[in-house]
């Protein structure tokens, strides 16, 4: 495809990034600060198509309204913000008015059983009639309004928006509509007039965990029920080359006891959310491996680079968000996972990135000293942040200082 001036227009840069809840987003916050230093020649703020589901939406928003892979590792890993502070528990508000409104239905659903048994006791019989009492569980145990209101602030500032249209480039948040079943991308014709934080608010709404979210009379959730990544919006938006995060990766509990990241049952012992969270990533991994090797079919002239978590590392599976050690924890595993990714893979990425005008930094990724901290603020953090594990290079330039102080002190003198 040529331009009218017979030039060749310049390759369109996608990102799509999939789920995984609040973990999830804080993993792929150190994967893409990885990616930032890494990939000269991409700013992941002039991406051309930006697509999100569940805590992708979240981290995609936040780029595409001009927040850098570092105020989003200083904001929401290291609570590091003056304006609006994230706290985790914003995730974990209990849906007391579904709840509220449940429990004011059990008298009539305990009327209705025991009407139905006396009526027709042969039927079934009255702990059978009972189980219409089912109907009393909530549709979630959380109410996300909370990150719809965190967001809603955050964007209504100054130089960013809260308005699909008003962005400088494409941004599509996913979620499925509950009763339809369809996958849903606010963002496009037709859904560009909802706000950003509701549509995020709804992309991150997990069934069962989160009371789904209304929408012009609709209601939405978690985007991943159709699929992992939704990296196809990219492309059908004209991307070229899309990149792809995906957190959501079930743990090989073999293969992480090998690698001595786990005990041995220690997942079947670690309880049932965990072993649902297991069998929902599964799921999710299989249909999004089957995505990928479907983009190959549909689109051969595209690329798409996934990165993601290796699956015997049980660290990022038992992590606790609240914890503020474990999201660190989290965020600087992904980064350095994801240069080590970068590093083993560059014979065959520099030449694929080259085409879209993007070089590989291996300078930067053959850094063994090199961690989140010392990209965010320099060679100079382990003074006061690392308590005295500095290389012996920086040592040498702090003697040097302090001998020049001294020297200058003493001529003084």
């Amino acid at each position: 495809m040529t331009t009218a001036t017979g030039l060749k227009p310049a390759p369109r840069i996608g990102l799509a990034l999939g789920g995984g809840g609040p973990l999830g987003g804080i993993y792929e916050i150190g994967a893409l600060r990885a990616l930032d230093e890494a990939l000269d020649g991409l700013d992941f703020n002039s991406i051309d198509v930006y697509v999100g589901v569940n805590a992708g939406s979240f981290v995609a928003a936040n780029l595409a309204n001009q927040m850098t892979t570092a105020q989003l590792c200083r904001i929401f890993v290291r609570n590091e913000a003056e304006v609006h502070p994230f706290h985790p528990e914003v995730f974990y508000r209990p849906a007391f008015r579904e709840i509220g409104h449940r429990l004011l239905a059990v008298p009539g659903l305990i009327s209705t059983a025991v009407s139905r048994f006396v009526n027709n006791p042969y039927d079934q019989s009255l702990l059978e009639a009972m189980t219409i009492l089912a109907q009393a569980a909530p549709s979630g145990l959380f109410d996300n309004e909370g990150l719809h209101e965190y967001l809603r602030r955050a964007f209504t500032m100054l130089g960013r928006t809260n308005d699909f249209r008003q962005l400088r480039r494409s941004l599509y948040v996913v979620a499925a509509d509950v009763e339809s079943t369809e996958a849903i991308c606010f963002g496009a014709p037709g859904y560009d007039h909802v706000p950003i934080s509701r549509a995020v608010q709804a992309s991150t709404s997990s069934p069962g965990l989160y009371v789904p979210v209304e929408i012009d009379g609709r209601y939405y959730v978690d985007g991943t029920l159709r699929k992992g990544l939704h990296a196809s919006v990219a492309f059908e938006d004209g991307a070229d080359l899309v990149l792809a995060v995906n957190p959501q990766v079930p743990i090989d509990a073999s293969a992480a006891v090998r690698a001595g990241t786990m005990k041995p049952g220690e997942l079947t012992r670690s309880g049932m959310p965990n072993l649902l969270s297991q069998t929902y990533r599964t799921m999710v991994y299989s249909r999004m491996q089957s995505g990928i090797a479907q983009y190959a079919r549909d689109y051969p002239d595209k690329d798409i680079l996934l990165f993601e978590p290796t699956r015997d590392d049980a660290k990022l599976f038992f992590s606790n968000v609240f914890s503020f050690q474990s999201r660190r924890m989290v965020c600087e595993h992904a980064y350095q996972m994801t240069r080590r990714d970068l590093l083993r893979r560059a014979d065959e990425l520099e030449p694929r990135l080259r085409k879209y005008g993007i070089t590989l930094r291996r300078d930067r990724l053959e850094d063994e000293q090199r961690t989140i901290s010392t990209s965010l603020y320099g060679e100079m953090l382990p003074l006061y942040v690392a308590k005295g594990r500095r290389s012996r290079s920086e040592k040498g330039r702090i003697a040097t200082g302090l001998s020049s102080v001294g020297h200058l002190f003493s001529k003084a003198e």
